[in-house]
């Protein structure tokens, strides 16, 4: 599964890439994310607990960051298992752009891949969790970031 998209965060470029590499303001943007711990510089484990049509899981998981160009851009790779409902593994590339000083295009490109229980319940109706999921997290990021930058 691929999809990409883009968000306009109305931050300057700076806030928005500390704020990508922040653990704190990621929980509260990743959907259903219980844990976010950072391991190393470039590292992190995860929980997340996430429903996928009738298939509710707990994943557990790790998160690294790769093709680090501050404050340009990275790529973020994770993999986590769900026990009997399956494995999830992706990825995204993000770049940043500024439209402004005060305004951030955040532009991502996903790629995933899931197995187990999860597999079979179809491609559309997992194409379109994910979807929801990601604008769910780029809606939340945005409006962590904006708040951050108004206070």
């Amino acid at each position: 599964m691929q999809m990409n998209d883009s968000q306009r965060i109305p931050a300057s470029k700076d806030k928005v890439w500390a704020a990508l590499n922040n653990p704190d303001i990621l929980k509260q943007c990743i959907p259903g994310c219980q844990s976010l711990d950072m391991t190393n510089p470039n590292e992190m484990t995860a929980t997340v607990v996430l429903r996928v049509g009738p298939v509710k899981a707990t994943f557990g998981g790790k998160v690294t960051l790769s093709d680090l160009d501050p404050p340009n851009s990275y790529r973020i790779s994770g993999e986590g298992s769900g026990g009997i409902a399956g494995f999830a593994k992706g990825g995204a590339t993000v770049k940043l752009s500024e439209e402004g000083p005060d305004v951030t295009v955040l532009s991502y490109e996903v790629d995933a891949q899931i197995g187990g229980k999860l597999a079979q319940l179809g491609g559309r109706l997992i194409d379109s969790t994910a979807r929801k999921l990601a604008g769910e997290f780029f809606a939340a990021f945005g409006e962590v970031v904006a708040g951050a930058a108004v206070a």
